[in-house]
């Protein structure tokens, strides 16, 4: 930049010599300008940077075409846990899959007769009429009447669909006189009952009437 612009002042100042020379063949009388050297630079260097404002109006400019700008696509995140399509999840048993039906009595049938406070063990064949086995765990429990001090049963193992189990349960009669009866139902463990409904029935006091076949019949006496 330096030396152009000092090539510049040099070329003013050897046009300023030669118009000074040109002049010497006019009148005597015309009077030599006198060029001021600060005033030529002054000039040159205004001359020249016009000169470089115009080329750099002139020059075209790289402007950056627009770049497409990519518009990320929305993920779609894989579901956890998700069941596919066309399947179903393995749903646990309910106590809709639970049935159980009474068979027969084992022992102590229906109004069987006790004297008060007699001890007895009532016994009861049921069968699974279900679809899902009984766990073991699942009881055997009173659900109303008198429970003549039964208490739950619980199963120690358990019994597969369609298959028999006898169900004992210890009881003692009650003191009063009378017809007693004790309802039993089975439950699963977490005490949802299913199924028939048993029961016990004794009666209390044997207060039964016996016919022997025999007649009291009136003997009259005949007096002379």
């Amino acid at each position: 930049m330096k030396s152009k612009t000092t090539a510049l002042i040099t070329a003013v100042l050897v046009f300023g010599l030669l118009i000074s020379a040109c002049g010497g063949s006019e009148a005597e009388g015309t009077a030599t300008p006198t060029l001021d050297p600060k005033a030529i630079e002054t000039n040159a260097v205004a001359t020249f940077a016009y000169g470089l404002t115009q080329t750099a109006l002139a020059a075209p400019t790289n402007t950056p075409l627009p770049t497409n700008t990519i518009v990320p696509s929305p993920t779609i995140g894989l579901l956890t846990n998700a069941t596919p399509l066309g399947t179903s999840a393995v749903a646990n048993p309910t106590a809709s899959c639970y049935r159980m039906a009474y068979v027969n009595d084992v022992s102590v049938p229906d109004d069987t007769v006790m004297t008060p406070g007699q001890a007895f063990t009532k016994t009861w064949k049921v069968k699974n009429t279900g679809t899902c086995a009984w766990d073991a765990g699942f009881q055997f429990a009173f659900t109303g009447g008198n429970a003549m001090n039964g208490a739950t049963y619980t199963l120690p193992q358990s019994v597969a669909a369609n298959g028999e189990i006898d169900i004992s349960v210890s009881m003692t009669a009650p003191s009063t006189v009378g017809v007693a009866r004790g309802n039993w139902r089975m439950s699963t463990a977490a005490g949802q009952f299913f199924g028939d409904e048993v029961y016990v029935q004794i009666v209390v006091g044997g207060a039964v009437a016996t016919n022997t076949g025999a007649s009291a019949t009136a003997t009259n006496t005949a007096t002379p």
